[in-house]
């Protein structure tokens, strides 16, 4: 049973951003600190990922680990109300993922997906963003 009444829930879900997060936000702020310059949100590519890094022809999407379902991560529960409801979403979400991923591979792009819980820790967030973006 939800704690919260039905109008106070959905005022809830509606602050939920789906760009300009905090962890997106720390992902732009570390790309750029380390030099790399990018674009946001381009409409022209399947998914809109959250930066597209054209020079390196790669896209990273910046992930909630509780709406995209980030494997074997606490943040990634299932409510106890309406599980059929939750994971109905959840599973199309993965989905849409899987069929974005695949578009922007088919046109080229190397696809990278960050975390939400990977932003806590600058300097393994740097390595990763390292390590991918100088892969060869």
């Amino acid at each position: 049973m939800d704690r919260l009444s039905k109008q106070h829930r959905s005022w809830n879900m509606s602050r939920i951003r789906g760009k300009d997060t905090k962890p997106e936000m720390r992902v732009r702020s570390l790309l750029h600190r380390m030099g790399f310059r990018f674009r946001l949100h381009r409409r022209d590519l399947p998914g809109k990922p959250d930066i597209v890094l054209p020079a390196y022809g790669t896209v990273i999407f910046v992930h909630g680990c509780f709406w995209h379902r980030h494997p074997g991560c606490r943040f990634a529960y299932t409510p106890k109300s309406r599980i059929d409801f939750w994971q109905s979403k959840f599973r199309r979400n993965v989905e849409r993922h899987q069929e974005v991923t695949t578009a922007l591979r088919e046109l080229g792009w190397r696809v990278v997906v960050i975390w939400e819980c990977e932003t806590t820790s600058d300097e393994q967030l740097e390595q990763r963003l390292y390590d991918e973006l100088y892969e060869t």
